[in-house]
């Protein structure tokens, strides 16, 4: 796996994608400490979340579009560098007349984003060989969980210290030393288009407008989800999986509380837990070698599965064995199956979509799934008070595991390349088998 860092233009990907998460934690840790100091409102807290999430759910499918018309390398370094004066807007914050701006910014950022992930997931096939996206999905999310490690204890650090202004700062710096090394990378970023026009293809869209000539772009990529019988399936493994994240976002702050009398420190140890586990899960995938090296799909099965086995014993531990430390192991333990899950799942969406409609595939599964854990947060809040924080838990967590056995059941027989689209105009046929940036719930599962 490492090997791959000796090529250039992967590595200067990963080290921009290392240092811009790493500036994201820094943050997604800060911010909402200054906020809560700010007004003193958990509610006005809560705000900056959602204020990040809408753009998602507003443009991550019509963004995908114009990443499938735009130059992915060059889509990156103009996301990145937007975001710099974005960031740099928040040393105007001095008080909490001054908070509006706070969330102007979060969802600013979140909206230049919807453009960037679909563009960095897209660009990746082209950087590595296809038999090379697993071990180079799983480096990703190493990244992910290094970057989850050091960026929020150093966001609270750099808070309590700078304030708004220090978080502000260092990430700003951030995005446009990542945007530098991504400008660096030799790829050719242009799409393919001759494997991505559509059934009208020679027909100038201009005429019935440019929105419209959108909206039929949209329609074609949405159709590859129901086309592709391996795109399919893990778009459904997604929806399942996020209504289950937005339930398990929503209710471990309440668990850690009445179940294990715990609080946000103990919060924050398990969340770091589980990133310990995936820098673990990322090297093991990548230490294994030929026969012993799994397919794109039973990755991500398997990691349904595991995830789905692991919470239960979690959210059913306590009246057995009291105290955090066995929930700190286990939450170690399920960071090794959400590795497994963002792997499994980029990869197979890499390889069995065509280059010219990765974009739109990519934005679309990023809106389902944040519309979704909206979902799963709202389904949290109504039945818990009826059935109690652990049943709920544990349904989500039923959940995960069923999501898994139907990839496995769907394409556990596949291998990445099986499903390879041709390249010949027009939207990809059904296929039989093999996928992304991962577009990750609250435990980076995408």
């Amino acid at each position: 796996m490492l090997t791959l860092l000796r090529r250039r233009d992967f590595a200067l990907l990963w080290a921009a994608g290392f240092v811009s998460l790493a500036g994201n934690w820094v943050l997604y840790a800060g911010l909402p400490i200054f906020v809560y100091r700010l007004t003193g409102s958990a509610l006005a807290t809560s705000a900056v979340a959602i204020a990040g999430l809408v753009p998602a759910l507003l443009l991550g499918s019509v963004a995908g579009v114009f990443v499938d018309r735009w130059d992915r390398r060059r889509t990156m370094v103009v996301a990145d560098l937007l975001r710099v004066p974005a960031m740099l807007l928040l040393l105007a914050v001095r008080s909490a007349d001054d908070v509006w701006l706070v969330y102007a910014v979060a969802f600013a950022a979140s909206a230049i984003g919807q453009f960037f992930g679909p563009a960095e997931n897209a660009l990746l096939p082209r950087i590595v060989d296809e038999p090379d996206l697993v071990a180079a999905n799983a480096l990703n999310g190493l990244n992910n969980n290094l970057a989850r490690l050091i960026g929020p204890p150093l966001g609270g650090l750099i808070a309590g210290r700078f304030g708004l202004s220090g978080v502000a700062l260092v990430n700003a710096g951030s995005f446009l030393v990542a945007g530098v090394l991504i400008a660096l990378i030799s790829v050719s970023g242009r799409v393919a288009r001759e494997m991505g026009t559509s059934a009208n293809a020679g027909a100038d869209p201009t005429p019935a407008g440019p929105w419209r000539a959108v909206w039929h772009e949209l329609v074609d990529g949405l159709r590859v989800v129901r086309s592709n019988r391996t795109v399919a399936t893990v778009f459904a493994f997604m929806a399942i999986v996020s209504v289950g994240e937005g339930v398990f976002g929503t209710l471990i702050v309440v668990f850690v509380d009445e179940i294990l009398g715990g609080g946000a420190p103990e919060v924050g140890w398990l969340m770091g837990a589980q990133a310990v586990g995936g820098v673990v899960g990322a090297f093991a995938l990548g230490a294994l070698r030929g026969k012993h090296r799994p397919t794109a799909a039973r990755l991500l099965g398997w990691g349904g599965v595991g995830i789905g086995a692991i919470d239960v014993l979690i959210f059913n531990y306590p009246p057995l064995v009291p105290g955090i430390a066995l929930g700190l192991a286990l939450f170690v333990a399920v960071g090794v199956p959400a590795v497994a899950i963002g792997t499994g799942q980029a990869a197979l969406l890499q390889a069995s979509v065509a280059d010219a409609f990765r974009g739109r595939v990519f934005g679309a599964l990023g809106t389902t799934a944040s519309a979704l854990m909206i979902v799963g947060a709202l389904l949290a809040g109504s039945l818990t008070d009826r059935l109690g924080v652990v049943t709920v838990l544990n349904v989500q967590a039923l959940a995960y595991g069923g999501a898994g056995l139907l990839v496995l059941v769907a394409l556990g027989g596949s291998t990445i390349g099986a499903a390879a689209e041709p390249t010949a105009a027009g939207p990809p046929p059904v296929a039989a088998g093999s996928q992304g940036a991962t577009v990750a719930p609250p435990r980076e599962v995408t």
